[in-house]
């Protein structure tokens, strides 16, 4: 539950529009300041202070939040995340220039510090409630603040925060920096007091002294947390902000949580007058990245633009207002050495240190790019070991407008040690585009032949990176395979046309093609052509190609003409087929051996596998052989797509284990490094999320679901490449995503929404061709939803249909109908509706199917009475499932199977450590009912309490917790007592499991 913020409510739409007359009053009463208000007792409070002072005169300017460019955007999710963390010592809002830290501290503290009545609250949805809480002094910190310039403001700003008369402060406030006494008679004082200090300091990054804030920061560790600070900074803050965010005390806003969110910068638009379409809305967002300065910026030019659509489409860092706002608040503060990493490695999309000390001839590249993204913001940092890192898209657009300027040689030398990076490093697709890029056209064929399987696009979305030149014609006429080149390049960027367009250019020119390499030719040539073929949705011609691409390894060579065999796609993206030529020449291929076999089973199969998954089919033992055979090959980015949706396949036919290692072995791939390859690490999480989801561990569900989106969040219509057709390949995925998210619902006592999820995911696999397998589980799922919300003879019906229409794979179907006649009390119907999952072609069933209906079998046997056959049963569904880890079908099965699991243990099991648990995990449910907050304790912990608890969890003794928080031990034990009366344990282990159980930590 967030916090309260005291606001005055928005006005319409969320945004303060210009209104004529908006002044400062110049009577007594209030001090407008736009939206929201402060009372003039508060105003005239911060002035006197600031005149007050014995040491120099002081501004009452840098007292108060200044004022803010209309229309200002009310953001209730970002105000209601500082009230949250204003509840705790230390709220940092951290980003580079023109993140809006400012305009957002200056929204909240006005809010906070308004006229809308004692007690006004904002909640997480900015909605309107009734609360007390203390008012924020402001201090707007200069360039050149030092220890006691900076004391003379925080003087001031705590004078003007507490009341004399109400929540006096028993201790002088010094001018000047403190010294230890003083220091700590005013944290004396401060913990005395019944309301917190709380204080804002805006710009907190330009004290570059770290002895200035030591004052700070010993009011924070000895003031029981009565003093609170909202910052806000760019780079190089001097607190400690490691101990604080260790401690728990440090609540962090950065960049990805002030970005614009879509509905925010519709709103932003509307408060302008500007009015686009919702698809230009989100490419504006993606394109700006939601930083809020382009946004605004974007927002007045527009108002004068008469196609803002059109505009939106063309907008980027390059232009004149946001070139200047990056060289003057961004690139200024940057070191000349960085600048210049910067500029050269904009060159590419996402760039390591490897790579960056390529690039530049240097060796600390690691060094100054941590820099850049942690402290400094610039660069977005992913996870993945070595880190890459990639640059916001609007400050690549202006780093590429400055290297473009370079000299020709240097900037074709760049080129260069590109391509020669990425093609030993694994990214031969890049390594292609800069060899083209520099017009090294040997390098560029010679990379392509070599590498020609990994340079199929898979990910579907193209890029956005411009075409290289291309080559003359007279270098393709000398060797068409260039022209080849060129075509996996365009192929891979998702620009079929071109594509195409090259594919016949090399076409025209093969004759000229001694026989050995016409061979090689028209593979390749064929390669592509399937490629092509893909891309366009053509699933009959991937087939068909496929099968051409294959009979290469023993068919003679070929005399591909003008028009023929690689004359480009016809309109559908079908080619024709290629013409036999002189024999002798089988055999030559671009590796040759055993090794370009396995490179054409891989790609081939792959392509196959991707085009029957689109279909609506599992075809698991495919992409299973197409994985062997890329590994065979020694092609990690094949390997990794076939092994990613064999991971999800093998973990929906139940093989739990070999799902996991499959997923997390791809997972680890370099492919998957620097934000490549999302689509396919999404299919790999997905995987990790189903085997989740059976060995009932939900919050692991959620968390792979939440990473599996690139995979599960389907195609948008403008985010399909020129001339390539939506790909239908994720619906599968989708589908698999919603049972996932529907069974999780009945899990939350939600069978009502389940069912929805499932109807809509039925829904969009109906057209597709062979997607009876899927279909059959979601129906399955459904009909279960339905029984369990009393309808069972709604369930039945729409199983019956079904089961009649007699279209395998059946299992799933009769096994669900089983189950809802027994649910609905008719044991024998159940029985008779149950097949037999002990037969031999059983063991071609999905194992969690099996398992369920080995699971009623037994509990139908022990309901009729023979509890022998009933354990028998039971013990053989154990063995089935215990070796994958399946729990679910046991925990969240009827009342009897948790009675039936009970009795088993008294009368003896091969199996018992596990069915102990599963009788656990079977109660749980029962005990948890719907999702519900967990109870509130009767007294609450305090702050300090619930930090020191979050250490009770860790090994560290009391001394060590004390010494940590600066606390005496003597302290810590009597929170430590404090804790335990009031969680009612007696023990630390005891106090941290009911903790966990009420969610506090």
């Amino acid at each position: 539950m967030v916090g309260p913020a005291r606001v005055k409510p928005a006005r319409p739409e969320g945004v303060n529009l210009r209104r004529p007359g908006n002044r400062p009053p110049t009577g007594g009463g209030t001090t407008s300041w736009g939206w929201g208000r402060v009372t003039e007792r508060q105003s005239g409070a911060r002035v006197a202070a600031a005149r007050g002072t014995t040491g120099p005169p002081l501004l009452a300017s840098r007292l108060n939040p200044p004022a803010l460019p209309e229309p200002v955007l009310a953001r209730p999710r970002l105000l209601s995340r500082l009230d949250a963390g204003s509840a705790g010592p230390v709220t940092l809002v951290r980003a580079p220039a023109g993140w809006g830290k400012t305009t957002l501290l200056v929204s909240w503290t006005r809010l906070v510090g308004g006229s809308a009545g004692e007690g006004a609250e904002v909640r997480a949805d900015g909605s309107l409630g009734h609360g007390p809480g203390p008012t924020p002094a402001w201090v707007s910190v200069e360039v050149g603040d030092d220890g006691d310039r900076l004391w003379s403001y925080l003087a001031a700003a705590l004078r003007a925060t507490t009341d004399p008369a109400l929540d006096p402060l028993d201790a002088p406030v010094p001018d000047r920096a403190p010294r230890p006494d003083q220091l700590e008679l005013l944290a004396a004082a401060l913990a005395a007091r019944e309301q917190p200090v709380l204080l804002v300091l805006d710009d907190l990054h330009r004290v570059t002294d770290p002895a200035a804030l030591s004052g700070l920061e010993f009011l924070l560790r000895h003031g029981e947390q009565r003093l609170r600070l909202v910052v806000g900074a760019r780079a190089g803050l001097p607190l400690a902000v490691h101990r604080l965010r260790l401690a728990g005390e440090l609540t962090e806003i950065g960049p990805d949580e002030l970005a614009f969110t879509d509905d925010e910068v519709a709103d932003l638009l509307s408060a302008h007058g500007v009015r686009l379409p919702a698809v230009a809305v989100r490419r504006l967002r993606e394109r700006t990245g939601g930083w809020p300065a382009a946004l605004r910026f974007a927002a007045l030019a527009l108002d004068r633009q008469p196609d803002p659509a059109r505009w939106v489409g063309q907008f980027g860092g390059d232009q004149p207002e946001i070139a200047g706002y990056l060289h003057e608040e961004v690139l200024a503060a940057v070191d000349p050495g960085a600048r210049e990493l910067l500029r050269r490695t904009a060159l590419a999309e996402t760039v390591c240190a490897d790579l960056a000390d390529a690039l530049t001839g240097g060796v600390d590249a690691e060094r100054v790019l941590s820099d850049l993204a942690g402290d400094g913001g610039l660069l977005s940092r992913d996870d993945s070991r070595p880190p890459w890192y990639r640059c916001h898209p609007l400050l690549t657009d202006l780093l590429r407008a400055e290297l473009a300027r370079l000299p020709a040689d240097e900037l074709r030398e760049l080129h260069l040690r590109a391509a020669g990076w990425y093609a030993d490093n694994g990214r031969p697709a890049d390594g292609l585009r800069h060899a083209l890029s520099a017009g090294d056209w040997d390098r560029a064929t010679e990379l392509f032949v070599a590498r020609w399987p990994e340079l199929a696009p898979y990910d579907g979305s193209g890029t956005s990176v411009p075409a290289p030149a291309a080559p003359p014609p007279e270098a393709i006429r000398r060797d068409p395979e260039l022209a080849l080149a060129c075509a996996a390049e365009r192929a891979h960027a998702g620009d079929v046309a071109a594509a195409g367009g090259y594919l016949r250019d090399a076409a025209a020119q093969a004759g000229t093609l001694p026989t050995p390499r016409r061979d090689r030719f028209l593979r390749l040539a064929t390669a592509l052509e399937l490629t092509l073929a893909r891309l366009t949705g053509d699933h009959s011609e991937v087939r068909a190609a496929a099968a051409r691409l294959v009979r290469t390894r023993n068919a003679p060579a070929t005399a591909p003409a003008e028009g023929g065999a690689t004359g480009g796609p016809r309109p559908g993206g079908a080619t024709g087929e290629p013409v036999p030529a002189a024999p002798g020449t089988a055999g030559v291929g671009p590796r040759g051996g055993a090794t370009d076999d396995a490179d054409l089973r891989a790609f081939a199969g792959t392509a196959l596998g991707l085009t029957e998954l689109a279909d609506g089919q599992l075809p698991a033992a495919r992409f299973a052989r197409a994985s062997a055979a890329a590994r065979e090959a020694g092609r990690p980015r094949t390997e990794l797509v076939a092994a990613s949706r064999s991971a999800l396949l093998h973990a929906l036919h139940g093989e739990l284990r070999a799902a996991e290692a499959s997923a997390r072995a791809a997972l680890a791939m370099p492919p998957c490094h620097g934000w490549a390859c999302r689509l396919d690490c999404g299919y790999a999480y997905l995987a990790l999320a189903v085997v989740a989801l059976h060995r009932d561990q939900p919050e692991e569900v959620v968390a792979n679901l939440a990473l599996a989106a690139p995979a599960i969040g389907g195609t948008e219509p403008d985010d399909v490449p020129p001339g390539a057709q939506p790909s239908r390949a994720e619906t599968a995925a989708e589908a698999v995503a919603a049972l996932c998210r529907a069974l999780l619902r009945h899990d939350q006592g939600d069978p009502a929404a389940g069912q929805r999820l499932l109807v809509e995911a039925r829904g969009r696999i109906a057209d597709l061709p062979a997607a009876a397998e899927l279909a059959h589980r979601l129906l399955a799922a459904e009909a279960d939803l339905r029984a369990a919300r009393g309808d069972v003879d709604g369930a039945r019906e729409l199983l019956t249909d079904r089961v009649r229409d007699g279209i395998e794979p059946l299992a799933p179907l009769v096994v669900a109908l089983a189950r809802v006649e027994a649910r609905a009390g008719d044991p024998r119907a159940a029985g008779r509706s149950l097949p037999d999952w002990s037969a031999p072609e059983a063991a071609d069933w999905p194992l969690p199917v099996r398992v369920e209906a080995g699971l009623l079998d037994a509990v139908l046997a022990r309901d009729g009475g023979d509890e022998r056959r009933a354990g028998r049963l039971l013990e053989q569904v154990l063995d089935l499932a215990g070796p994958e880890g399946l729990r679910r079908v046991f925990t969240h099965a009827e009342p009897a199977v948790r009675d039936l699991l009970a009795a088993h243990l008294d009368s003896g099991t091969a199996h018992w450590p596990t069915v102990s648990d599963l009788v656990r995990g079977a109660d749980e449910p029962a005990e948890r009912g719907p999702a519900e907050a967990p109870p509130a304790l009767s007294e609450p912990l305090t702050e300090r309490e619930l930090t020191i608890l979050r250490y009770l969890q860790s090994i560290l003794s009391n001394v060590e917790i004390a010494s940590e928080l600066s606390l005496s031990v003597n302290t810590v034990k009597t929170h430590v007592r404090n804790i335990y009366r009031k969680l009612d344990a007696t023990r630390r282990r005891e106090a941290v499991r009911r903790a966990r159980e009420l969610r506090l930590i």
